[in-house]
């Protein structure tokens, strides 16, 4: 009994002995930081604690909101495995209003979603738009429907009319990772605009596929060899920025502003391809005339419900690509399943108060996005250690590690917007010591790439 007890007082002293000594590195590495030029005029904070024990390691500004940027996903993944579980699945389903009488339907044909963002999505095989078109084209043909006298519609009355959060800049959201969040999404809700640059400096930027995405204005021009993708899509259909010089096909990412009628383009093409026509004309569409009528869903006929891939899957690709529009789509879906109505104001709410509940003040996740991509959010270190600390106690935390990223061999996830820097995670040291920290940096100057190095060089302490 004598020895083991001794044993245990040496092993808690040499880990007293070596969290004092990690503290006094973290120090030092953190004063020389805060004193570089690039910080002259930013504000930064650091938390770090033992994962094993919860003992304090560092902290300096823990309690400080500040803007997050994508660092701020892990609380919406969290979020999203406690609340809706890891095997939750968001649901699409196809119905019809009116008969179907010796294979016409006399009626209209109803698509009618819950906010899915991996519709369509190449990232899964079944996801892809050419299978999942395919397979509902079989289940409407199964209702033995040749012919449709009337439209291809939606009801979109379970969700907010906005589909982009407060806060969100001019700047982000005609750009693919701006995209916003709808009962229907559509192949992310992105689309890819080809151009082709001049030859010698500021020649103009010609967009090689204008037919299928025309602009009302175009000022992007030519910019020097290796000044990489600086050019920017607008909500107001115009181009800005730079992209290199010399390039033959360059391609960058726009956000659809009307996925909802780019799904039922698609599904009407499908349609008249397999044989089924509309009585009306080859598109014979509609996605405004029942918005808000939510008693119409206790009238539509519902035979078949598409299932998206499972909670931990669609995480995977949210922390490893920082994937916003995911973010925004679970907000949401808090709000959908709890309420029965998906908005991002309601779904904050419920984000915020369930932290609350497990001691996170709600002070500390000052938020309106399920992404951290509006500037108006704010954040403390403390509550994203936190957060961190929370799930590492759940079952489903072997799912939700696995989708963080590594970043200078170490697993968190980054976040960068104008000004924002930051990184949120785990990391286990050679000695076999574990540790979670949160690192947020704002309103610094100078390099991105710089600032990364050098905030690479006070974690580093941790290793």
């Amino acid at each position: 009994m004598k020895r083991n007890l001794l044993l245990l007082s040496f092993g808690w002293l040499t880990f007293s002995l070596s969290a004092q000594t990690i503290a006094v590195k973290l120090k030092t590495a953190f004063q020389k930081f805060e004193h570089d030029p690039q910080l002259k005029n930013a504000i930064s904070s650091l938390y770090v604690i033992d994962a094993k024990t919860g003992k304090l390691i560092f902290d300096k500004n823990s309690g400080i909101g500040l803007a997050g940027a994508s660092t701020q996903k892990i609380v919406t993944a969290a979020t999203a495995f406690e609340l809706l579980g890891k095997d939750y699945r968001f649901r699409t389903e196809l119905g019809y209003s009116g008969s179907i009488r010796e294979k016409i339907l006399n009626g209209n044909l109803y698509v009618i979603g819950t906010g899915d963002p991996t519709l369509g999505s190449w990232r899964w095989a079944q996801t892809k738009d050419s299978v999942v078109l395919s397979q509902w084209v079989q289940e409407i043909k199964k209702q033995n429907i040749l012919k449709i006298n009337g439209m291809l519609s939606t009801n979109t009355s379970r969700f907010a009319y906005q589909a982009i959060p407060d806060g969100w800049i001019w700047q982000d959201i005609g750009n693919y990772y701006g995209a916003g969040s709808y009962p229907l999404n559509w192949k992310e809700n992105q689309y890819d605009l080809n151009l082709m640059s001049g030859k010698k400096l500021n020649d103009p930027v010609k967009v090689l596929n204008d037919s299928l995405y025309p602009f009302d204005v175009n000022e992007l021009s030519s910019a020097a060899i290796g000044t990489g993708d600086n050019a920017y899509i607008y909500y107001d259909r115009s181009l800005a920025g730079t992209i290199p010089v010399n390039e033959k096909s360059f391609s960058i990412s726009g956000a659809t502003t009307d996925p909802v009628a780019g799904l039922l383009t698609d599904l009407n093409a499908v349609l008249v391809k397999n044989s089924i026509s509309f009585s009306i004309s080859d598109k014979g569409y509609d996605r405004y005339r029942f918005r808000e009528d939510s008693n119409l869903l206790k009238k539509i006929h519902l035979f078949y419900t598409y299932y998206s891939p499972a909670m931990d899957s669609l995480i995977y690709w949210f922390l490893q690509k920082s994937i916003n529009l995911y973010g925004e789509a679970l907000i949401k879906e808090f709000a959908y399943e709890r309420n029965g109505f998906g908005s991002t104001g309601q779904g904050v709410d419920i984000v915020i108060d369930f932290w609350k509940q497990k001691g996170i003040g709600e002070n500390e996740l000052h938020i309106v996005d399920g992404s951290g991509l509006s500037p108006l959010n704010r954040v403390t270190t403390h509550a994203q250690v936190e957060v961190l600390k929370y799930a590492k106690s759940r079952k489903w935390f072997p799912y939700f590690f696995d989708a963080l990223p590594e970043y200078n061999k170490m697993k968190m996830k980054s976040g960068t917007i104008n000004g924002v820097k930051g990184f949120s995670g785990y990391h286990t040291s050679k000695k076999g010591e574990s540790f979670i920290f949160s690192f947020l940096v704002n309103n610094y100057n100078g390099s991105p790439s710089a600032l990364v190095e050098k905030m690479y060089k006070v974690l580093n302490v941790l290793k």
